[in-house]
């Protein structure tokens, strides 16, 4: 009996251990690298390196055009975020749109980690790159290039926010963002991708370009 007791009270004790390692791996689970309340000021301007598949692109950021978006994309950029990405929305003479990463758990964490909306302070020139969002500080990890003037955009209002912010412009290589894929159109869902992560789009869109690497150049 005193056995079967010892045996009990040491299943029960690694039981609440158990539990109380996936309460904490639950409260300390994975996080985004550039939290909102957390993100160190990027430099006044730099560039950014972009390889993608058709050739390379190089962006100047302003930080001044908006401070909270020009320093989450630098975290962005020196955590490797859009290494290897695809664009996923190209849409001929309006804009061609990258950041999800198809994996659902990192996507899910990047839906949920916008930052402040900020006013318009630059106009959506063709060549201009701004956040995507969905409605009030839902800017987080999705960026798109201005492939014509939409100078629209610098007034529509959508769910209660007016204006995409630009981030800053590209200074060469346009001739590779006019390049990317744009058979798709709009008909690849965010969703799916959100959901089924690479194997969607690469079952049904084998075609996409893609993002090979990011970086700053100092």
């Amino acid at each position: 009996m005193a056995g079967l007791l010892r045996s009990t009270l040491i299943l029960g004790a690694v039981v609440m251990l158990a539990i109380f390692i996936g309460m904490q791996s639950r409260q300390d689970g994975p996080s985004v690298p550039c939290p909102p309340e957390d993100t160190p000021a990027a430099p006044d301007s730099f560039a950014v390196a972009l390889e993608t598949t058709t050739g390379a692109v190089t962006l100047r950021l302003y930080r001044d055009w908006s401070p909270h978006g020009v320093d989450r994309v630098h975290c962005l950029v020196q955590h490797g975020h859009f290494d290897g990405l695809p664009v996923f929305r190209v849409v001929e003479g309006f804009v061609g749109q990258f950041g999800l990463t198809g994996d659902p758990v990192t996507d899910s964490l990047w839906a949920e980690a916008g930052i402040p909306d900020e006013p318009v302070r630059a106009s959506n020139e063709r060549g201009t790159i701004a956040f995507a969002r969905d409605s009030v500080d839902t800017r987080s990890a999705q960026l798109f290039i201005n492939r014509a003037d939409n100078v629209r955009l610098d007034t529509t209002t959508y769910n209660g926010v007016t204006g995409f912010p630009p981030l800053g412009r590209v200074t060469s290589g346009m001739e590779a963002v006019d390049a990317w894929h744009s058979g798709y159109g709009e008909a690849i869902s965010q969703d799916s991708i959100r959901i089924q992560g690479r194997a969607y789009l690469e079952r049904e869109y084998p075609d996409l370009d893609v993002i090979e690497e990011a970086r700053i150049v100092e």
